[in-house]
């Protein structure tokens, strides 16, 4: 009884804080997990020792890259049919209806503008696109895994479990007979178009991103932990700025101390409740 006094007393405080402003968000994994792609440190998972690729591993040992490409090739069909929940939708409905000022995400699955959303940045890129690190060119992650899957017919996606980062885990012995492709075009090395761990989020991706906060009258955090800088730097910018936040988590984040508001809940639930008393 007492968590659900909380719930709605937190909530008609987020609801009264970000009315009659336009807003600015900042989602993360949790924005998504009602999707069926999970987050590396929600209640759920965070009990699960799981270390995702780092960028200096990837380019630099065969073995690594071979694991990445292997375990995110059998991941891939499920994880590009991932469809929009209810989050995303009212996020989408509250731009159409000029409430937003846009939508910051760190979440990499582009489920965002699936659902409709038009002014979104990427921070850490798409698992949608893929890039060569020779020739800089940028194609379709579907191409790119058609080549691989032509590569490799032993692999079988039947009842893989998606991991945080798209990827599945595997057998030693499969990733092993694994056979990595190269750029179609220049034989250099492919890499998905996401900025890894260890890697830098673009500086025109983070400008893009500090101008979406700077024009906005509230920052609405939903679904992340703000445990990594790329994100929480954007809550100490719009605490700086004296800009209001509202932060809506299971689970606490690094950014509670600078929070307005703080509302325990999942991004399901509570944004389409607010979306509809937003728009009225």
């Amino acid at each position: 009884m007492g968590g659900e006094a909380n719930l709605h007393a937190g909530s008609i405080a987020a609801l009264e804080l970000l009315r009659g402003r336009r807003i600015a968000v900042l989602t993360g994994a949790g924005c998504s997990t009602d999707s069926g792609i999970p987050d590396y440190r929600g209640p759920l998972t965070r009990d699960r020792i799981r270390t995702p690729i780092q960028y200096q591993a990837f380019i630099s040992d065969l073995t690594a890259r071979q694991r990445y490409w292997a375990r995110a090739t059998v991941a891939w069909p499920r994880f590009r049919s991932s469809e929009p929940n209810p989050a995303h939708v009212a996020l989408a409905t509250l731009e159409a209806a000029g409430i937003l000022r846009g939508v910051v995400t760190q979440n990499v699955d582009r489920l965002h503008a699936k659902a409709g959303s038009r002014s979104v940045v990427e921070l850490h890129g798409a698992l949608h696109e893929v890039r060569c690190l020779g020739c800089r060119e940028l194609v379709a992650r579907e191409h790119v895994h058609d080549r691989f899957r032509d590569a490799n017919p032993h692999l079988s996606d039947d009842a893989v479990e998606v991991a945080p980062d798209g990827d599945a885990e595997l057998p030693a012995s499969v990733v092993a007979n694994f056979r990595i492709v190269d750029c179609a075009r220049c034989g250099g090395m492919l890499k998905p178009n996401v900025v890894f761990f260890g890697e830098n989020v673009p500086r025109a991706v983070v400008d893009a991103a500090y101008a979406c906060v700077r024009g906005a009258d509230a920052l609405l955090v939903i679904g992340s932990s703000l445990a990594v800088w790329s994100g929480y730097r954007f809550v100490r910018k719009a605490h700086q700025l004296g800009i209001p936040i509202v932060i809506a988590n299971l689970g606490p984040t690094r950014g509670d101390a600078e929070a307005t508001v703080r509302v325990e809940a999942r991004a399901a639930e509570i944004l389409p409740r607010w979306a509809e008393e937003l728009a009225k």
